[in-house]
């Protein structure tokens, strides 16, 4: 019975739920976090791992369906959020081998900007 119940939600979920809506929220709480890491670099630097891997888990499954057969999107613009995605990625590994806050700052302006683009989209 609860899961047929669950089932029912995530159904709803689907329906009422603007997918880009959905994923310019979870850019700006990406953005969000990476922020509040640098920003509060000295109190926040052990929450770096967590920031990084949210957006990065994030990213993977863009670049997953952007590059996937199924997706809809003009090849162009696949290739670009593709091209994006790869960026973000190095960026990632950049900041993992030598952390510091002014390296944040373009993975934060990165989300941002696509999640403006998502929304005004909508």
């Amino acid at each position: 019975m609860q899961n047929s119940a669950a089932l029912a939600y995530q159904q709803v979920g689907k329906q009422t739920i603007n997918p880009r809506l959905l994923e310019a929220n979870l850019l700006s709480r990406a953005a969000g976090q990476l922020q509040r890491v640098r920003d509060e670099w000295d109190t926040s630097r052990h929450e770096l791992g967590t920031a990084l891997a949210f957006n990065r888990k994030l990213w993977t499954v863009f670049l997953g369906s952007v590059t996937g057969e199924d997706s809809q999107l003009p090849k162009p613009l696949r290739e670009n959020i593709a091209n994006l995605g790869l960026f973000v990625m190095k960026q990632t590994m950049t900041v993992q081998a030598e952390p510091a806050p002014g390296k944040l700052t373009v993975l934060i302006n990165i989300n941002r900007e696509i999640a403006a683009g998502l929304r005004a989209g909508s």
